[in-house]
Formats: C-alpha cells, structure tokens, sequence
C-alpha cells in the first residue's frame, strides 16, 4: 500500500467528510467540488513537493484515488 494513497484518502475525509474507497468517485459523484478539488490537489502538491502540470489537473485523471495515484506515477511525479 503506497503511503499518498492513504495521505489522499485522508484529505478527501478532511474536505468532504467522507472516507472513501481507492475507485469511488470524487469528482463525478460531486463529492468534491472544484474549490475542493483544488485543495486536495495543493495538498497533494505539498505532500510530493512537486507541482502537479496543469494540463493533468482534469477530471479524467482525478476522479478517483486510483487515477489520482496512478496519473502522479506515470508522470513521474510520485
């Protein structure tokens, strides 16, 4: 289990006051709304001390804590 996984995992329960699994909807579930959204990637920013390209930052890499994990890895950004 890769420990950002977790970390992410956390802050959705921080933001909106829910845990979720690693493939439940955060975006399209509206769960997470853009503002939270943001937050939870500046956090994830803080976290990996990298910034996250802009062009990544859309739904389809975000939607979920899997994609979340998985769009960081490919990018070499985790």
């Amino acid at each position: 289990m890769d420990d950002i996984k977790v970390f992410i995992q956390e802050e959705v329960m921080n933001l909106a006051f829910k845990k979720v699994g690693y493939d439940e909807s955060l975006v399209r579930s509206k769960l997470l709304d853009s503002i939270s959204t943001v937050d939870l990637l500046v956090a994830i920013e803080e976290k990996i001390g990298k910034q996250v390209p802009q062009h990544l930052f859309i739904e389809e890499n975000f939607d979920t804590i899997d994609l979340i994990y998985d769009t960081l890895k490919k990018n070499n950004l985790y």
